[in-house]
């Protein structure tokens, strides 16, 4: 038996948060996704347009990858955009402290001489259409775990010191914080990379998902500048 669970928009079109499969020994992800396709035909849809990404146990899976009792499949719709590995990822409801989460960076080395800060909150306009609210969804485990491999590539690709990266999920308002990223680094100029690889990488390969509430309705968000 594997549990295949739906994400965000995926939710709404299998009318579920996710299913049960009985499998045979031998079976593979493409056989599977025939499956869930046969069972959830508006999510099949989705899946043979290729506008979703399919996970195995948190890692991105491929069509020939063998599925085995036990495990959990993820079907993720495009990322909008307690953590595992290291106290300097966090995914949270409640809000944060900018100051707090500067001063954690700012004392991590003695020799930081710059640190560059990313803020994302809520806008309350968004394509020409008032916003009353937002609210992002993620993948428990996979999504802190994604956080944490940006953070440690971009310690090693980028001359920087500390980074530290906060995203808030559930209700979330307009003007409110929703998403950290502060980056400590002996010059300016690699704190200014870092961070904006850093965000970037964040919108996409992070599955968290954001919902906006118009006045015409719900809205899952697909795409991201």
């Amino acid at each position: 038996m594997v549990k295949v669970k739906f994400f965000a928009i995926l939710k709404n079109l299998a009318g579920k948060e996710d299913a049960q499969f009985e499998i045979g020994s031998g079976i593979k992800l493409k056989e599977l996704v025939g499956m869930i396709d046969k069972d959830f035909p508006k999510v099949g849809e989705m899946l043979r347009s290729k506008r979703v990404l399919i996970s195995v146990n948190h890692e991105i899976g491929n069509d020939e990858m063998q599925i085995k009792d036990g495990d959990e499949i993820g079907i993720l719709p495009p990322f909008a955009g307690g953590a595992e590995g290291s106290s300097m990822v966090r995914v949270q409801t409640g809000d944060f402290s900018v100051d707090e989460e500067i001063a954690r960076v700012k004392a991590s080395s003695g020799d930081i001489g710059g640190i560059v800060v990313f803020l994302g909150i809520g806008r309350g306009t968004s394509r020409g259409r008032s916003i009353k609210k937002l609210d992002f969804e993620h993948y428990p485990g996979m999504a802190e775990k994604r956080l944490n491999e940006i953070r440690e590539q971009s310690l090693k690709d980028f001359d920087i010191k500390e980074v530290n990266i906060v995203h808030r999920i559930s209700e979330i308002g307009i003007g409110e914080n929703i998403v950290l990223i502060v980056v400590g680094a002996a010059h300016r100029a690699d704190a200014f990379k870092a961070c904006k690889w850093c965000i970037d990488e964040l919108k996409r390969i992070t599955p968290i998902w954001k919902k906006e509430t118009t006045p015409d309705g719900e809205i899952w968000v697909e795409e991201h500048p």
